[in-house]
């Protein structure tokens, strides 16, 4: 009889964490889909990043102003080998020569086990030695780097800023257990 019980509940909270997402993040998932096929759309050389990373994070809509002082924010999907384990989100400040407001997607990938545990412990954050590239540059060579396990594609969705950093970005991790 208790290993009827145990198992009726650990089924239970399995369900309940299966089921547990809200409709705010089903909608960032949807979103995170759509903006991994404009990533690859953009440059399908992409593909090998996603191939090659040991978890990655998708921010389908950031949004960012600044009048000097900028702000962003964005809500994520994690996935790790490909599997969807979580959801993040991202705040940046900075303060510089910037003026302007901009909506874009953006990917990381965490290619080292240190990177994947660091961001998902909530240890990461961007210093002023990561930038982004812009997935859709048509460089004859596409072969970027990996700085301390980690590479970050971005992709403009409309705006004009006259800036364009990821340095300061602090993310949080919630995994779906």
């Amino acid at each position: 009889m208790k290993t009827k019980n145990f198992l009726m509940m650990a089924m239970l909270f399995f369900s309940i964490s299966l089921f547990a997402q809200n409709a705010d993040d089903k909608k960032v998932i949807k979103d995170a889909e759509t903006a991994k096929v404009a990533f690859l759309k953009a440059n399908p050389k992409l593909q090998s990043y996603f191939d090659d990373a040991k978890a990655y994070v998708i921010f389908p809509n950031v949004g960012k102003g600044a009048l000097i002082i900028g702000a962003a924010s964005g809500n994520g999907a994690v996935y790790e080998r490909g599997v969807l384990v979580g959801m993040a989100n991202m705040k940046q400040v900075d303060v510089g020569a910037q003026i302007g407001g901009k909506a874009f997607s953006e990917v990381i990938f965490l290619k080292t086990d240190k990177a994947v545990q660091d961001f998902m412990n909530d240890n990461f954050k961007f210093g002023s030695n990561l930038s982004a590239i812009a997935a859709n540059q048509s460089a004859p060579s596409f072969d970027v780097t990996y700085t301390e396990g980690v590479a970050v594609f971005t992709l403009p969705k409309e705006g004009l800023m006259a800036e364009v950093s990821v340095g300061g970005q602090k993310f949080d991790f919630e995994d779906f257990e």
